[in-house]
């Protein structure tokens, strides 16, 4: 064998969050409108203006959670516009993603009534760029509260009388920048003058999220976690894989050749470092890891496909994107103990997209079924996986992460080189292996779904591998993501 994978049953490490496998939708572009609603009065097939295809698709992946209004909208949005008769809701001009015309038509209700439909928490990013204190105490008793107050009253004549109990707040997002262009101690002050008259009522207990820093700010992280850790719950960290890893030159979501494939691969392998080191800032004020880390913005960002709005940020998918979606998600994985949660950006029609859609037609991209792969993970015990193998520009050659759950034992893993197979060993210590089934997404590197060609890359059964008594032996082919399921 020319690469190992070793996980033992009895070497057991944290429960991983299912909330690590979250999405993140927001009034950018077609996200929103076209792509998860096209409202009550669309031929489009829907319930309750909800694209019916689309959610059938999320529910497949079992997505736990969903980050909304924003990403950089968020500290535009008040709530209150959002809600009663759309006809009588307020007009905006979306200023940050492409100057259209933002109607509210989908607000608060539409947004947990998806929620529901999905069977996910909502996970909700309150305005405090240029909100205040008072709209989003108020935004938390329109949906957390019981009482009878005009705050719930409005609620009631709006068509709900039951709370949603919504537990995931965050208080301001990219506040360092687009929200509002911060310095990390005036936030962390913020963050507590908000989150002090932000209630909990009944028996629902917030969730409260600190805005954590972008990428490799080390400065933000100890600043915030100093004056608020002790406040919060949880603090974020957005980091975004671009190809050359230099901002201004994204590259094409389509055209690039092995070199710029290996390079992308390679700088979405600094999700590591970004973890270890901004995770060590947390140990220094929580030492008792009592604060989770929330990554609710990550994935690749392209340029815009040719002719579409450079404000939509519309990119499309291929097997590059599978791979990026197969490093994190094992890395995530691998910090189960502290990372509790984790938003690719976004669900559908912007950046490393699951879903696309074209009017009626949509496709599931390869990043979609890189989430059905790993859906198993969910809420699953890790079982720290040792990787030894070869390594390319820089990075190994094989990913991987494995879990137990139920007596079933869940090993994911990716080959991530552009075009040579890999003889891989899984080594599984503690348990006879006796029955394994598998499964596999596969394809050269460029290979997509288009909705001219909807089923070029999917999930398929993987069959090239043998039980023998040093374990799983497999075949794996260059970049290829695997899932081997062992029932003990």
């Amino acid at each position: 064998m020319s690469a190992k994978i070793s996980v033992n049953l009895a070497n057991q490490g944290a429960v991983i969050n299912k909330n690590i496998y979250g999405h993140f939708s927001e009034h950018l572009g077609r996200c929103i409108y076209g792509g998860l609603f096209v409202g009550e009065d669309s031929p489009i097939p829907n319930k309750n203006g909800m694209r019916t295809d689309v959610v059938e698709a999320l529910k497949h992946i079992q997505v736990p959670v969903l980050r909304w209004p924003g990403g950089c909208f968020a500290d535009e949005y008040h709530w209150e516009d959002g809600i009663g008769p759309k006809e009588s809701r307020k007009r905006m001009v979306n200023t940050n993603w492409g100057g259209v015309v933002e109607d509210n038509s989908f607000g608060t209700h539409e947004f947990l009534e998806l929620c529901e439909q999905l069977g996910c928490e909502p996970y909700i990013n309150a305005n405090v760029g240029s909100g205040t204190v008072r709209e989003m105490a108020e935004w938390v008793e329109y949906l957390n509260s019981e009482g009878d107050s005009t705050v719930v009253k409005k609620r009631w004549a709006n068509g709900r009388h039951e709370p949603w109990g919504v537990k995931y707040w965050g208080v301001g997002n990219e506040s360092w920048g687009c929200g509002g262009n911060m310095r990390p101690e005036y936030y962390a002050d913020e963050f507590r003058r908000f989150n002090t008259f932000c209630r909990n009522y009944g028996k629902n207990r917030l969730y409260r999220i600190a805005c954590g820093p972008n990428v490799d700010d080390w400065a933000w992280m100890d600043g915030v976690m100093k004056v608020a850790g002790r406040h919060c719950n949880a603090i974020t960290l957005h980091y975004y894989t671009v190809p050359s890893g230099v901002w201004e030159k994204k590259g094409s979501a389509t055209e690039f050749d092995t070199a710029e494939y290996y390079s992308t691969l390679k700088h979405t392998h600094k999700m590591e470092k970004l973890l270890k080191g901004h995770l060590a800032i947390m140990d220094k004020y929580d030492p008792k890891h009592r604060v989770g880390l929330i990554v609710d913005e990550w994935g690749t960002w392209y340029e815009v496909e040719p002719g579409t709005n450079p404000g939509f940020l519309y990119q499309q998918n291929t097997m590059r994107d599978a791979m990026v979606a197969a490093i994190n998600l094992n890395i995530f994985n691998s910090h189960a103990d502290r990372v509790v949660m984790a938003n690719i950006a976004q669900t559908v029609n912007v950046l490393q997209s699951v879903i696309l859609t074209d009017g009626d037609q949509m496709v599931k991209t390869p990043t979609y079924h890189v989430f059905d792969l790993y859906k198993a993970h969910q809420d699953a015990t890790l079982l720290p996986a040792e990787v030894e193998c070869a390594e390319i520009e820089g990075f190994r050659q094989v990913t991987a992460s494995a879990s137990e759950k139920d007596g079933v034992i869940t090993m994911t893993a990716a080959n991530l080189h552009a075009d040579k197979a890999e003889k891989v060993l899984l080594e599984i210590a503690g348990c006879d292996v006796k029955n394994v089934t598998a499964r596999i997404l596969t394809g050269e590197i460029h290979a997509k779904n288009t909705f001219e060609d909807q089923h070029a890359v999917e999930i398929a059964e993987f069959t090239d591998f043998t039980v023998t008594e040093a374990g799983i032996e497999m075949n794996l082919p260059g970049c290829s993501v695997v899932e081997v399921t062992v029932r003990v």
